[in-house]
C-alpha cells in the first residue's frame, strides 16, 4: 500500500474505530469479540484498501465486511456461553444498578434472538440505518430486512421481563440524567 494509502486508511480507523466496535457489540453482544471482530474486519478492509476507499460509501463496505466476519465466527465455532434468566442478586440497589440490570435483560433477550435478525434490529433500531442501508449491508432485500426485523421484534416480545424494561424506552436505553445527551 503506499503512503499515501495507508494515511487515509489510518484516518479512516481513527474516524470510525469506536462507531464499528458499537456495531460489532450490536452483533456480538460483547466487548472482547466486538473489539476482535472489528480488528478483523478492519483488516480485511486493509488488505483490500483500494477496492474500498473507492466505493462511494467506505462505511458501508467495512460494515458489510464486519457482518460477514461475524457470520464467519458462528461457522467455525458455536458460542459457549451459558446465558442465565437473570443475574446474581446484589445488596443495595440504586438507580445505577437497576439501569444495568435493566440493559442485561434487553441484551440477554438479544443474545436469544438468531443472528441475522440481531443484526438486522441492531443495525435498524441502533445505528438509525434505512431499511435500504440495512439491506444492503446485509446483501438482501429490503423485504427481508423488514421481515427479520418483524421476526425478531414479535420474539423479543415474548421475552420474560422484557416488557416492564421496555414500558420507558429512553430509561430502558439511556442512563439516568442523560436522557438529554441521547
Amino acid at each position: 500500500m503506499q503512503a499515501g494509502q495507508e494515511a487515509e486508511f489510518q484516518e479512516f480507523v481513527r474516524a470510525r474505530w469506536s462507531h464499528l466496535v458499537r456495531t460489532a457489540y450490536l452483533l456480538t453482544g460483547d466487548v472482547h469479540y466486538a473489539e476482535d471482530l472489528t480488528q478483523t474486519a478492519l483488516a480485511k478492509a486493509y488488505r483490500s484498501w483500494r477496492r474500498v476507499s473507492r466505493s462511494d460509501r467506505p462505511d458501508a463496505y467495512v460494515r458489510r465486511i464486519l457482518v460477514s466476519c461475524n457470520s464467519d465466527r458462528f461457522r467455525k465455532r458455536r458460542v459457549t456461553e451459558a446465558l442465565t434468566a437473570a443475574p446474581p442478586e446484589v445488596a443495595g440497589r440504586d438507580e445505577a444498578v437497576s439501569w444495568a440490570d435493566e440493559r442485561s435483560v434487553l441484551l440477554a433477550a438479544l443474545a436469544g434472538v438468531p443472528p441475522k435478525q440481531r443484526a438486522v434490529i441492531g443495525m435498524r433500531y441502533w445505528e438509525d440505518l434505512s431499511e435500504a442501508e440495512v439491506a444492503e449491508v446485509l446483501g438482501c432485500s429490503p423485504g427481508t430486512v423488514k421481515s427479520q426485523a418483524s421476526k425478531a421484534l414479535a420474539k423479543l416480545r415474548t421475552y420474560p421481563g422484557l416488557a416492564q424494561v421496555v414500558d420507558d424506552p429512553v430509561r430502558s436505553l439511556v442512563p439516568s440524567g442523560q436522557e438529554g445527551s441521547r
